[in-house]
């Protein structure tokens, strides 16, 4: 991207997905291939992933596929072979997080740096750019003034996260998974630890919150800051959800498509990568989607309601409340001009803060703001429903059947000029980004019994566009007299056009050029490395080694590590959440003496981990061991990574 240039970046779970993402306004989209992404259920094969390509392609968008696990030594040959067929589809970047790759005899196509890789400070980002990656995937706890210092160190775009669900831990920092089930998050296959209920005891054994779930986040939502993110230095703007369905990513796309293309007719300094202007058939409303409610998390600064405590499920959005309940039905008082619909959803929390759901098979309108639902469980089953609870709909078939429809359509602006030529006619096209195209027709000269007549003719036949990626905005009918020609010509004349100027559009999409290498290899910002850089093959401990790297620790994945350790780091703090960090305390009245950051336990079920504090970064580990039987159980795997690696683990 040049200065100045924004990126919309959507999710695509699959190719159809992508299309649509492309529709309503992406200028990039990011899949999964066949294998090796981080999301192990999100894998696409490589024909429908060059099918994206073709269609991002027309409009000059770019499609960049997800290689970020790490990887054993026996995935690096597969993952080679994978990186060249990709190439050969037309993709335009890799996402990467294993360094090994950089070692290996790659095509010559642009890597990106995945938010795994964990940047966040000047010197790791700096560093990355040197060793040749041409964008960096920003960590998702940074503050603007964190971004600014991270812009002032590189010149490569910097990628940011800006709606959707949000790991709790520093990416590529979470190995509770690995640990208690022998799922690896870097590997794509987390078990969502975070989302779980957790019972939260002080050193001395006294409960300080009960099933609540105190590492699950709230969803990301950066609506608001994107001017100041784009002052801040970031260029892509990225749409978390290579899980999420065709709905989720039309509605989120258009809403943030609106919102940068305000910024852009605000600023013309500023322009999007890609080509063309959508329209869509409904108004975006991020509410109707999937949410856990919203927090622009740490852009702005530490706050307190980061947290999704009460539930890890979508609450919806509040609609009314109960007014009675009958043997079969409930009754329901709403806004007047609220619609409920058979097949919405509805939910409600409970006397214990746990979200419970009542689907409704039949809504019947008694009155104004007044409904008589029949739920799909029984009554007797919809745990502590009674008159006055609060009621959320979250789910909408109203809005469910707007999003199964066509909901945009995305067009370029082309201009068209009909000129004579001596032995006929000559059509000119040129489109917004300058890319032209001329064919010619080749017809005897005949005057137009009406002259008026034929002009509409020729300007109606030349601008019947509608099938196409077009949008006519200027025609010119450049004739020295108002000659007659068949509309059958002329429409012939107006298709080979169009594929002229498509064959055009195609030849002037260049492939992004890979990044070299800062020549000789620059240092690493550290000489150590931990088993928190998740170094999982001996091409990754070559990288980190030309790199000046003296001591290099196997990954967590290797299973090395026998003690307890620090199984996810993050920026989110408990302690602060429940409003007991020695910062908040200090000089309230009725609190005596300083409280200390003691360690505090997490207890679900059987599991149970710590919480350590460290109060210089402002930061809180989650420290626990590996399981025996999951050690035992990966014996196979872990052979297949026969490294010699020398301890070098600091102190937790």
């Amino acid at each position: 991207m040049k200065p100045g240039q924004l990126e919309l970046l959507a999710p695509a779970r699959d190719a159809d997905i992508g299309i649509e993402a492309i529709n309503h306004g992406a200028d990039a989209v990011y899949i999964g291939g066949p294998g090796f992404g981080a999301r192990k259920s999100a894998d696409n094969d490589v024909a429908d992933i060059a099918r994206l390509v073709d269609y991002a392609h027309r409009f000059h968008a770019r499609v960049h596929v997800t290689l970020n696990t790490i990887l054993r030594d026996d995935e690096l040959e597969p993952a080679r072979k994978l990186a060249h067929q990709l190439y050969d589809a037309g993709v335009d970047s890799l996402i990467i997080q294993d360094m090994g790759l950089l070692e290996l005899d790659l095509p010559p196509i642009q890597l990106h740096a995945s938010t795994q890789c964990d940047i966040r400070t000047p010197a790791k980002a700096r560093f990355l750019q040197d060793a040749g990656l041409s964008q960096l995937v920003l960590a998702r706890e940074l503050s603007l003034e964190q971004i600014k210092a991270i812009r002032f160190a590189t010149t490569v775009p910097l990628e940011f996260f800006i709606h959707g669900a949000l790991c709790v831990a520093y990416s590529g920092q979470c190995f509770i998974s690995e640990a208690h089930t022998g799922r690896s998050a870097n590997r794509g296959e987390c078990n969502q630890a975070c989302r779980l209920p957790y019972e939260v005891r002080d050193a001395e054994g006294r409960i300080i919150a009960h099933e609540k779930h105190v590492l699950s986040m709230k969803d990301n939502d950066q609506s608001a800051n994107l001017a100041a993110l784009i002052d801040a230095g970031i260029q892509s703007f990225k749409i978390e959800g290579r899980y999420k369905d065709m709905g989720y990513v039309k509605n989120i796309t258009a809403h943030y498509r609106s919102l940068l293309d305000g910024i852009l007719e605000q600023r013309p300094e500023l322009s999007h990568t890609s080509s063309g202007h959508s329209t869509f058939y409904f108004t975006p409303d991020p509410a109707q989607n999937f949410n856990r409610d919203a927090t622009d998390y740490f852009v702005q600064g530490r706050k307190e309601d980061i947290g999704a405590f009460d539930s890890p499920k979508n609450p919806g959005r509040r609609i009314g409340w109960v007014n009675k309940i009958g043997k079969d039905t409930v009754e329901i008082e709403t806004d007047a001009d609220t619609l409920l619909n058979n097949g919405d959803g509805l939910c409600y929390f409970d006397l214990h803060k746990e979200l419970v759901g009542m689907a409704i098979n039949t809504a019947e309108k008694i009155a104004a703001g007044r409904w008589r639902v029949v739920p799909k469980d029984p009554i007797t089953e919809l745990r502590h429903l009674k008159v006055g609870t609060e009621l959320n709909r979250n789910r909408d078939m109203n809005w469910q059947r707007l999003m199964d429809k066509k909901s945009a359509e995305r067009r370029i602006d082309v201009r068209l000029r009909l000129d004579e030529t001596p032995d006929g006619l000559a059509l000119n096209l040129i489109d917004e980004d300058g890319c032209s195209a001329t064919v010619k027709l080749a017809i005897a000269k005949e005057l137009a019994k009406d002259a008026s007549r034929s002009e509409a003719s020729l300007r109606e036949n030349l601008s019947k566009l509608g099938t196409t990626i077009f949008n006519p905005v200027d025609i010119v009918l450049n004739l020295s007299q108002p000659w007659f020609v068949p509309a059958s010509l002329v429409n012939n004349l107006r298709r080979e056009g169009i594929e002229a100027l498509e064959a055009a559009r195609k030849t002037m999409l260049r492939r992004l050029p890979r990044a070299k290498p800062v020549e000789p290899p620059v240092p690493y910002p550290e000489d150590t490395l931990s088993y928190l850089a998740n170094v999982f093959n001996h091409k990754a401990r070559d990288f980190y080694a030309k790199h000046g790297v003296k001591l290099i620790e196997a990954a967590f994945e290797a299973h090395e590590e026998e003690g307890e350790v620090s199984l996810m780091i993050t920026k989110h703090c408990v302690r602060y959440s429940l409003s007991l960090c020695p910062k908040q305390t200090r000089g309230v009245t009725g609190v005596h003496g300083t409280i200390k950051a003691e360690p505090l336990e997490l207890i679900n079920g059987s599991e149970k981990l710590k919480l350590v504090f460290d109060c210089k970064p402002c930061e809180m580990h989650v420290v626990g061991k590996l399981k025996r039987g999951v050690a035992q159980s990966k014996v196979k795997e872990i052979q297949a990574v026969p490294i010699q690696f020398y301890k070098a683990r600091p102190s937790v």
